[in-house]
């Protein structure tokens, strides 16, 4: 499946879940990460996530797509990390 991924978390926990993110996903945009994963791959890096924020206080975001065929992006500005190898 294809995964979009953002997030939102406390200072202190940035560099550990950038790490965890890059494991699995391709970073895009400063907390925003696509790529294509398996359900399997999905679930590791969520329980590893959980292991490192904070539910009170952060958040992460998961956008689930069937196809990179169905998604359509479009930058305006600098972008900071080419999409041509996902679509």
């Amino acid at each position: 499946m294809h995964v979009i991924a953002a997030y939102d978390i406390g200072e202190k926990r940035v560099a550990k879940v950038l790490k965890t993110f890059r494991k699995y996903l391709t970073w895009i945009q400063n907390s925003v990460f696509m790529g294509d994963i398996t359900k399997a791959q999905l679930e590791k890096l969520k329980m590893e996530l959980f292991e490192i924020i904070d539910e009170d206080y952060d958040q992460v975001l998961f956008f689930k797509l069937n196809s990179a065929k169905m998604l359509k992006s479009e930058t305006l500005g600098k972008e900071f990390n080419p999409l041509d190898n996902f679509i």
